[in-house]
């Protein structure tokens, strides 16, 4: 796209305005509306966006230990560049064109804090070898018939869900929620999200959609536009969604698996195809990601909460194994067509960042590749009766994770020093948060008894 390209499609579709915004560490998108006049200055030389966006948490609490930026460096603006090839115009604000942000440092060295920039530069990486990365997203996500303030007005119990009882692919429950589901459908269609299905998952009101593959940092844009369009439909029709990997510890928990495979630079060739089975490269590829699973598991279970997920037959893994069409492992092998053979990564909730899990899962497949690694055996049966001699346990905390994340030697060299010690920084200052919480569990446990 070229800025006489975006003129003519504003005039085209009668643009008035334009929102701009880019997703932080934990996958939010902060953004703005600005005018035409702006939007053009911007998309010619670039604009300052406050780096406070990488220095707060999800709750706009600021670190007390980040680097790259906090009181320490004033909260400088960081460089903004408008990717005008992102271009959407919003379906259900049809006058308003959106566009994503890359950040920069001031020196024009891409922002170690910004989640998509780590994943261009993994990409980057894999095209220059020759390999052209492919991904699609899957999610999970529960729907109830409350509104922001409801839910803290109840303190988020008593919640009334969109529809009730256990009922997965329940071809009824979506019919008879058919004006949110079509309107999701339809407005992620027109929103440059392509969703291949869409069904109930077991649980009341929750979902699942599967969003249709495309090369790895576009498949992760829509990723991350995808939940944040689902929250924007759903409040239009009085529906409040979640995509916590565990909301309630009595219902499952929802995942957000990631697809993938590499093709030729052309995308004419599925590199993981053989017939048969996986390539060579393909095997390479998953061992590498098994045998660093363990070391990068916190970019897959980014929160407290995501943890609560991993609990054994409930359809989460527990351990770094893999399998054969398994749903029990942490990967699952789809060896098919020369078009469909794929690895499912079924480690991330649907709480996790599109970017980061993708960068660290495609920069780990990279590593087994380089270096030819081969992965275990594959398990045939019941991945959660696995020992530890047989697949390394998967961490039980987002402690555990980030200790071992910290204690690595791989992930600086593949992702980043800088981009590690942030991610470090922001994940262990969300531990301590959770630290010094007093929940509803240890009121209701401890409060009388004691």
């Amino acid at each position: 796209m070229t800025l006489a390209d975006i003129d003519r499609l504003f005039s085209e579709k009668g643009i008035k305005k334009v929102k701009i915004g880019g997703f932080d560490v934990d996958g939010v998108l902060r953004g703005k509306y600005v005018s035409v006049d702006k939007f053009r200055a911007a998309a010619e030389a670039g604009m300052g966006f406050c780096d406070v966006i990488f220095g707060w948490d999800v709750a706009d609490i600021l670190y007390d230990n980040a680097r790259v930026t906090g009181w320490h460096t004033g909260y400088p603006d960081a460089l903004a560049n408008i990717d005008l090839d992102t271009f959407r115009v919003i379906p259900w604000e049809p006058d308003t064109a959106c566009f994503l942000l890359d950040f920069f440092l001031r020196d024009g060295q891409p922002h170690p804090a910004s989640p998509r920039a780590l994943l261009r530069s993994v990409v980057e990486r894999a095209a220059n070898a020759g390999h052209r990365a492919i991904a699609a997203f899957e999610y999970e996500y529960f729907f109830f018939r409350e509104t922001p303030q409801s839910l803290r007005d109840k303190g988020f119990r008593n919640l009334v869900p969109l529809s009730p009882g256990m009922f997965g692919y329940s071809w009824l429950r979506s019919s008879q929620s058919a004006d949110l589901v079509h309107a999701i459908i339809d407005g992620c269609s027109a929103y440059d999200i392509e969703i291949e299905g869409f069904h109930t998952e077991t649980g009341p009101g929750v979902y699942e959609a599967a969003i249709l593959y495309d090369d790895a940092l576009r498949a992760a844009d829509k990723a991350a536009l995808f939940k944040t369009a689902v929250k924007e439909i759903a409040s239009r029709h009085g529906i409040v969604a979640t995509f916590m990997a565990k909301w309630n510890a009595n219902l499952p928990g929802c995942g957000g698996h990631i697809h993938q495979s590499l093709w030729d630079p052309e995308r004419k060739q599925n590199l993981f195809f053989e017939a048969g089975g996986l390539s060579a490269l393909g095997r390479h590829y998953l061992g590498g990601q098994i045998a660093l699973l363990p070391e990068l598991d916190a970019f897959y279970a980014p929160t407290i909460n995501s943890y609560k997920r991993r609990v054994e037959n409930t359809w989460a893994p527990t351990s770094a194994s893999w399998g054969v069409e398994n749903r029990t492992t942490a990967i699952r092998a789809i060896p098919g067509s020369p078009r469909s053979t794929r690895l499912e990564f079924r480690v991330c909730g649907a709480d996790a960042n599109p970017y980061l899990a993708l960068a660290a899962n495609l920069a780990s497949g990279l590593f087994g590749v380089e270096r030819k690694t081969e992965p275990p055996a594959p398990c045939a049966d019941n991945a959660y009766s696995l020992g530890p001699a047989q697949a390394a346990p998967l961490a039980r905390s987002l402690h555990e994770a980030v200790a071992r994340l910290s204690a690595g030697t791989s992930a600086p060299g593949l992702l980043g020093a800088e981009a590690v010690d942030h991610y470090v920084r922001t994940r262990q200052w969300e531990a301590r948060r959770y630290d010094l919480a007093v929940t509803d569990w240890e009121l209701d446990r401890y409060f009388e008894l004691v």
